[in-house]
């Protein structure tokens, strides 16, 4: 039998489908794979019990000839989504061992089409890290290695990204607040997809910045993609950003009549995007990325992003002001961890100093200042108001263009514990990436090649509101055109 974890979401769909292979005997082969590479530190929580209970019922549905969309296919969670009955930390110590007693939204749209659960999979402390390296757990470690030096594999969703390339599930859920699918899928040849802003609830969503938030997939194709998100996505009462919309075939519309053809479809390139010091290689892939698209006939637009260069900053101080103000919650009254204290305000103190790592404390103290009397108006309003300005920038562009084109990060993977010391250094891999969530678009990384270390690079595309059929279709071509397929070494299984 062929290897079961070498197959993508599709392939495997249709390999259960036509009886190659049982739903249990895919999910087993999974678990073993998870089993054997604990030194990548993906998984935070393995639920072997639990997915080959959700199997046997996959293979129960195949066999009446009820499958759904998803039916048997194993995949990982991060550990942001609630899972009813399932340990849920965010991968901080704050929350302690705490089980939810509910279901996400999405985790439950996924689990009602018959996907399989392997586990929760780590990721940065309440989703704040570019490198996954502030969790509790400990970091993730890249599958992909350069000059034998372990490499991080990005965040916030780092433990999603790893498992994904290193074929410990199939696809994984992600979240993405200022470009956490989006980076760690470029660090690891990867397609992650951040969609738009109100698409997928947030409900059961651990928050870290309400307003920025989104839920997406990482997997290995595009089509993959598009899978997950017909699955993931709904309108949801119980989360007042959710959009009621009615959620398209994403699978269908890209595979249907014209889902691959581009031509006359107007490519924008963002002369701001263009950073000083960029990478010779990035550069060059990025006007490789752009032949591709023109050679499938698509027409190359130059636009204009005038406020692209205050993106940074005022990220920087909406998403910790909103951090400061959801994460006050934990106080170790509710739930999660406690410690005691000489009085209430002191366990709250106690609590919070010892719950929390320094990567959040960090962005709690500055959204915090920001929002206090005398600054309100100097930082977290005017950071508002250039959020505005950058919303208005992408509006008047797609005058000119249908979709973006553009780098998703400035490097490569780099080695772990490189930026731990120099925040600002490590905030700087969002340069490309928190524009589309200040804006509440909707953007995709796809793997288009390999710099000059063997590591991957990724290429971003930039849709329109609730445009991801044109999105989608997009990164189809331009993965066609990559013909990217190299994989990391397996040196991490035992």
């Amino acid at each position: 039998m062929t290897d079961l974890t070498q197959m993508n979401l599709a392939e495997a769909r249709d390999g259960l489908a036509a009886k190659e292979f049982s739903a249990v005997e895919l999910t087993q082969a999974h678990i073993d794979r998870v089993s054997a590479s604990a030194s990548l530190n993906a998984y935070v929580l393995e639920t072997p019990e639990k997915a080959l209970e959700m199997a046997a019922l996959s293979d129960a549905k195949i066999a009446a000839g009820e499958a759904r969309p998803l039916e048997g296919l194993p995949i990982g969670v991060k550990d942001l989504f609630c899972t009813k009955g399932v340990r849920t930390t965010a991968c901080s110590n704050i929350l302690g061992d705490f089980i939810p007693p509910y279901e996400s939204t999405v985790t439950q749209n996924l689990w009602a089409d018959g996907a399989v659960m392997l586990g929760k999979l780590n990721n940065d402390e309440f989703a704040m890290g570019s490198s996954n390296e502030t969790s509790r757990f400990g970091p993730v470690v890249n599958p992909w290695k350069a000059h034998g030096q372990e490499l991080v594999p990005g965040g916030s969703s780092g433990g999603s990204s790893a498992a994904v390339a290193a074929r410990l599930g199939i696809a994984a859920t992600a979240t993405d607040t200022g470009g956490s699918i989006r980076q760690p899928a470029a660090f690891t040849g990867t397609v992650g997809l951040k969609p738009t802003y109100g698409r997928c609830s947030r409900w059961g969503i651990v928050a870290f910045a309400s307003s920025l938030d989104q839920a997406g997939p990482i997997t290995h194709t595009v089509r993959d993609a598009a899978m997950m998100l017909t699955s993931m996505a709904s309108f949801d009462p119980r989360d007042t950003t959710s959009v009621e919309r009615d959620v398209p075939n994403y699978e269908a519309a890209l595979i249907g009549k014209g889902g691959g053809d581009i031509k006359g479809l107007r490519v924008g390139i963002p002369q701001e995007y263009r950073v000083d010091n960029m990478p010779a290689e990035i550069e060059k892939l990025w006007q490789q990325g752009i032949d591709w698209l023109r050679d499938a006939g698509a027409e190359i637009v130059d636009v204009s992003l005038p406020h692209t260069k205050y993106a940074l900053p005022a990220y920087y101080i909406i998403a910790p002001a909103e951090a400061s103000s959801n994460l006050a919650r934990y106080d170790g009254v509710r739930y999660g961890a406690r410690k005691q204290g000489a009085d209430i305000d002191d366990m709250y103190a106690q609590t919070r100093a010892a719950g929390f790592g320094d990567e959040v404390k960090r962005r709690v103290m500055i959204g915090t200042y920001a929002l206090s009397a005398g600054y309100y108006d100097a930082y977290y309003v005017k950071a508002l108001q250039v959020r505005r300005l950058i919303a208005e920038d992408f509006t008047k562009a797609y005058e000119k263009c249908d979709v973006l084109l553009t780098p998703t990060t400035p490097s490569a993977a780099f080695e772990i514990g490189k930026n731990v010391e120099d925040p600002l250094e490590m905030y700087l891999n969002d340069v490309f990436t928190v524009t589309v969530n200040l804006a509440g678009l909707p953007g995709i990384s796809v793997p288009a090649g390999l710099d000059a270390n063997g590591l991957p690079l990724g290429l971003q595309l930039i849709g329109q509101a609730f445009g991801e059929e044109t999105l989608l279709r997009t990164a189809s071509v331009l993965e066609e055109a990559a013909g990217f397929d190299a994989q990391p070494q397996d040196w991490w299984s035992a």
